[in-house]
């Protein structure tokens, strides 16, 4: 099993900057890639960013690209969003999610990320 502690979240105001971490028990499990999705009121969950384990592969969301970067740190299992110029239409639930190699998916619970002057 696997189990993921996110924190980060907050208010902040446009422009303003926030830094996601997500923390993961693996139980000997082995995770692949690590990543953030993200879901607005009335909208379905979209993919943020998302990096392997080696940070050889990097996706991000064509709306997300420069200003957040996505880093992972492999001996403490977490992986970190930092998000820059943040702007109201940021504001959504943010989900760690982590992978194994045949892809079995496991979710954080979700942190509130609200961007509001």
């Amino acid at each position: 099993q696997v189990q993921l502690v996110e924190s980060g979240g907050g208010l902040v105001q446009p422009g303003g900057s926030l830094r996601l971490s997500c923390a993961a028990s693996t139980s000997g499990v082995t995770i692949y890639t690590m990543g953030w999705y993200r879901q607005a009121p009335g909208k379905q969950r979209e993919l943020v960013a998302q990096i392997t384990k080696r940070g050889d592969i990097i996706n991000y969301a064509d709306f997300v690209k420069g200003r957040f970067t996505i880093s992972r740190d492999n001996a403490k299992n977490t992986v970190y969003l930092q998000m820059n110029s943040l702007k109201p239409e940021d504001t959504a639930v943010y989900f760690c999610n982590v992978r194994t190699p045949d892809m079995m998916a496991y979710w954080g619970q979700g942190t509130q990320v609200t961007v509001s002057s």
